[in-house]
């Protein structure tokens, strides 16, 4: 099979897998949101039409906000558009850290290129043949159209409701608490052996080894949580 996952790892030993949106998915996207945005406009139309040449001007300064800024402030502010949220997509970063205002700015910008000669024409077909199906927005603003992955993001909470909460057999002091914490919340976004060396560092604590460890830890995690 064509593999097609792109697998990131960050300083920090945390792995990114992520998985690029191809064509398909992103037209259909895009159509939805093509569809808010004129029921949008036509809102827009019917309210302006009451308020003679002063609506007329309003909206059209709506009609250049919605074209150049509707994508923008969605990609920055939720990740993705309401058309690509639908379909479990997010715009990111090459390196999987979420988009920023210039990087989504020049993506943008760039459709009038990808555009050409019609239809997205020149965009498509770079998709097409792109590694990572970008289009040339995406290659010059340094950017990834992949699909959102749920299953990581729930997988932690998983993993608290099943192993039952255990009280430390030690007292701890709030950063040590904190610090447990912020590794069961993070322990999905890291990779097995690095959440395991990680865990094992405190083996004095809870004297497990391997994944055991982990789920040790988590267990102290949910009982400072005060969870059950």
């Amino acid at each position: 099979m064509l593999e097609t996952v792109s697998i990131l790892e960050t300083p920090e030993g945390a792995t990114l897998k992520l998985r690029p949106a191809g064509a398909p998915v992103r037209a259909l996207a895009w159509s939805i949101d093509l569809l808010i945005r004129s029921l949008l406009l036509f809102a827009l139309g019917m309210v302006a039409s009451f308020f003679g040449e002063v609506g007329v001007g309003f909206y059209l300064i709506a009609i250049f906000f919605i074209d150049w800024f509707y994508n923008v402030v969605f990609e920055v502010l939720r990740g993705a558009t309401p058309g690509k949220r639908r379909l479990g997509l997010v715009v990111v970063n090459d390196n999987g850290t979420p988009v920023t205002w210039s990087a989504s700015l020049l993506r943008n910008l760039l459709r009038v290129v990808d555009f050409l000669p019609f239809g997205y024409g020149l965009g498509l077909l770079w998709c097409l043949f792109h590694a990572q199906f970008k289009r040339l927005g995406d290659v010059a603003a340094g950017t990834l159209v992949v699909y959102r992955d749920t299953a990581s993001e729930h997988a932690i909470a998983e993993d608290m409701h099943k192993v039952p909460a255990i009280t430390p057999p030690l007292a701890l002091d709030y950063p040590a608490q904190q610090a447990l914490m912020g590794f069961a919340e993070r322990a999905d976004r890291l990779s097995p052996e690095r959440r395991v060396e990680l865990a094992e560092l405190l083996q004095p604590l809870h004297r497990q080894s391997g994944e055991q460890s982990v789920r040790q830890l988590i267990a102290y995690a949910k009982a400072i949580a005060g969870r059950t």
